[in-house]
């Protein structure tokens, strides 16, 4: 027997911080990760399409990994993905609901992303979007999502315990990394919808949405 999912909103009025994934959540960066991507793949011979799919909510070091043999020089392919990314920002957008999440006091907030330092502020300076002073990126962890050290380090950043942190994502990883920290996961249908999505605590249409639903319990 199927149960229903907790409503999103209060899972939100409960939580007493919140770790915020960038791409697919608060900026749409889908046609410049596209470009990025099917450039590796075409400089391998990959599936454009699947090359993306695999990439999405993951760091680009480990992506690359992945993909390539072990013969490859994985550093210097990541490299040249993250000065490609670094340096095309045409098309990052905000996501409606971004800019008011953020800019909302009275709340903790951190950032927690698959991108590089470098490459979050370029997202997010895009996209015009003010920078939390929290943001954890993947410089220096071992492991990203879908491994829960992300969200552990963004919590712990807060200096609150993960079980009291909602986590808004967009991506399958994103969504096992939170569930990993022992975080409550609400999933928005931004980038992916349906199974992918099932794994959450919680899914709704966007940010927009939450927005509204943090404005009524202020």
């Amino acid at each position: 027997m199927s149960h229903p999912r907790p409503d999103a909103h209060r899972l939100l009025r409960a939580a007493d911080a919140l770790l915020v994934d960038l791409d697919g959540t608060l900026v749409d960066s889908d046609a410049a990760v596209r470009r990025a991507w099917g450039a590796f793949a075409r400089r391998h011979g990959l599936d454009p399409g699947e090359v993306h799919r695999r990439a999405h909510g993951r760091p680009s070091r480990e992506t690359v990994r992945d993909l390539l043999p072990a013969g490859a020089d994985h550093a210097a392919e990541a490299a040249r993905l993250e000065h490609h990314e670094v340096h095309d920002t045409e098309g990052v957008v905000a996501l409606p609901g971004a800019r008011e999440l953020l800019a909302r006091p009275g709340r903790p907030l951190a950032i927690v992303t698959s991108c590089s330092t470098a490459l979050a502020r370029a997202r997010l300076a895009a996209a015009d979007l003010p920078r939390p002073d929290v943001l954890v990126s993947s410089d220096g962890l071992g492991r990203g999502k879908p491994d829960p050290a992300p969200f552990l380090l963004g919590a712990q950043r807060l200096g609150i315990e993960p079980a009291r942190c909602v986590v808004l994502e967009d991506s399958p990883a994103g969504i096992a990394a939170g569930r990993a920290a022992g975080a409550v996961v609400i999933a928005l249908r931004t980038t992916h919808d349906g199974p992918d999505l099932r794994d959450a605590h919680a899914v709704v249409d966007d940010l927009a949405t939450l927005v509204a639903a943090l404005r009524r319990a202020a």
